[in-house]
């Protein structure tokens, strides 16, 4: 299939997200120049503030965007905040240190005349030295705008939608196409941005600072008022429009996903399963990051229900030992989650998604490996390509290797389907896997055994909060009869549906709960 081939496929969904991208990218710069530019004048006037509040900006600056995202999450929550507060911040510097540069760059003769026939100090700097400095300013604003763009692509991560989302998508499932259907518009929207504020630029110039050559239609001021004038009554439209569509609902909650897509067709699933079969309007938040970021969003009230796994409650939130007793695992789980976050444990969806570790079977065959212990005795001469997560907790790699134990040549870690990539690509040798990982199978890898039990069970488990049991006890029926049709084969065969088929995985959600009657239970 050819790009184009799938951008008409897929407009509906890409119009969707592209709406939502420009929406926050002109929220955030609107903003950051209602910030910005007078924190720039203050700081022209105010002289002992100017390194100060540079120096600040620039640290901001510094603070990788990721980073800078993960932090204000536990404090603003999920959705379109800290993705608004994230790319204020970074869009502050250039807005603030063009607006102190363009008025500081005024001649102090030039001011002076203008205090010379009785201008005021506000007259000064509202009639000549912001219509002289407004080229520079808008220099910045230019440039915050179009790296806004690009910074809102991390808007996905925090579920406030966005190009963002199809990106990261296509980079977690290697699928090239869906990449550039979020890059490509993406790229286009920014060229558009920048195009749409040198109008404005040219607009709002004083007459005597303009360059006064003959100019192409495009540049002709009436053609520009004429397309400023239709992008601002698109952007009314777009901002407008939700308020007169809005229907509130009376029974209403919001689920949340982490961003893999066993995750995305679990949350679809369930979407779909509780509207059909209820009155409950759905409201989905897709590809919230880590389970730890999604945990959050359901403690601080964000969500109402997510799936995680008993190994990640566990080992990873509860801190407990190893165990390989699935039971046990499963009730210490769910006794401590209401004891300690006021948390509540559904049934698991009967199916185990624990880790294992996979290689290519060139890898298997070279070695004999059919066991991680086998793997253990070898590993000096391999490469490992783990997942950041993995590597940091005590329930993965730091006790693995004690375990086994394990000392490769060389450990990669990185995220998602890349490690597969470098896999196949022989760059590594080894990585960590989910045992219904549709790319097990795109890939025909060789799962080691894990033959001395070290890995936790990782059952799928609905968490929700009191909201659901008190309000929406449905819920817990229908998940119960979802899990009756689901397992590790099953589960493992839907991810390969999206991540080799190229599927939806709303169509694939949907598609299995057709197969198996379960869209019309309350008839």
């Amino acid at each position: 299939m050819s790009i184009i081939d799938y951008l008409k496929e897929n407009s509906s969904q890409i119009i969707d997200l592209l709406i939502e991208h420009v929406e926050l990218t002109f929220l955030s710069v609107l903003i950051a120049i209602l910030i910005g530019i007078p924190i720039g004048i203050l700081i022209s006037y105010v002289k002992k503030l100017d390194k100060p509040v540079l120096g600040f900006s620039n640290v901001v600056q510094a603070i990788p965007s990721m980073a800078l995202l993960g932090f204000a999450i536990p404090f603003l929550g999920i959705g379109t905040k800290p993705a608004i507060v994230m790319v204020v911040l970074y869009s502050l510097l250039p807005i603030i240190k063009n607006t102190y540069i363009g008025i500081q760059n005024i001649s102090a003769q030039t001011v002076e005349a203008a205090r010379g026939i009785g201008l005021t100090n506000w007259q000064i700097l509202t009639k000549v030295q912001i219509p002289l400095a407004l080229p520079v300013i808008m220099g910045g604003i230019r440039i915050s705008a179009v790296s806004a763009v690009g910074l809102m692509t991390l808007a996905a991560f925090c579920g406030a939608g966005g190009l963002g989302y199809l990106v990261y998508a296509g980079i977690r499932s290697i699928n090239n196409l869906q990449i550039l259907s979020g890059a490509i518009p993406a790229c286009l929207l920014a060229l558009f941005i920048d195009y749409i504020l040198g109008i404005i630029e040219n607009l709002v110039t004083p007459k005597y600072n303009k360059d006064t050559a003959k100019k192409s239609f495009f540049k002709n001021e009436k053609f520009q008022k004429a397309v400023l004038i239709i992008v601002i009554i698109a952007l009314l439209i777009m901002f407008i429009s939700p308020l007169f569509n809005k229907e509130s609902a009376n029974r209403k909650i919001t689920i949340g996903s982490m961003d893999f897509t066993e995750q995305e067709i679990l949350s679809y699933m369930i979407n779909d399963l509780i509207e059909t079969n209820t009155d409950i309007e759905v409201d989905q938040r897709l590809s919230l990051g880590s389970s730890s970021i999604v945990l959050s969003a359901l403690q601080n009230n964000d969500i109402d229900l997510y799936v995680d796994y008993t190994g990640t409650i566990y080992g990873s939130v509860l801190k407990k030992s190893p165990n390989n007793n699935v039971q046990e695992v499963y009730d210490i789980s769910k006794k401590e989650m209401k004891e300690q976050y006021d948390l509540n444990i559904l049934d698991d969806l009967n199916f185990n998604n624990t880790y294992t570790l996979a290689v290519t079977k060139e890898t298997a065959a070279k070695y004999n490996l059919k066991t991680i212990s086998d793997l253990s005795a070898v590993s000096k001469e391999l490469i490992f390509s783990p997942t950041l997560t993995f590597m940091e907790r005590n329930d993965c790699w730091l006790g693995l290797e004690k375990t086994y134990p394990i000392k490769f040549k060389e450990v990669l870690p990185m995220d998602g389907a890349p490690r597969y990539l470098a896999l196949i690509n022989h760059e590594s040798d080894v990585v960590d896997a989910f045992s219904t990982d549709g790319l097990l199978k795109k890939y025909d890898l060789v799962v080691l055994e894990d033959d001395k039990n070290f890995f936790l069970p990782y059952h799928a488990i609905p968490i929700v909060n009191n909201n659901i049991l008190e309000n929406y006890p449905e819920i817990e029926s229908l998940l119960q009869e979802l899990s009756k049709h689901l397992n590790d084969e099953v589960m493992r065969e839907l991810n390969y549906l999206v991540d080799e088929e190229r599927q939806k995985p709303e169509d694939v959600a949907h598609n299995f709960l057709e197969k198996n009657n379960l869209l019309n239970l309350s008839s």
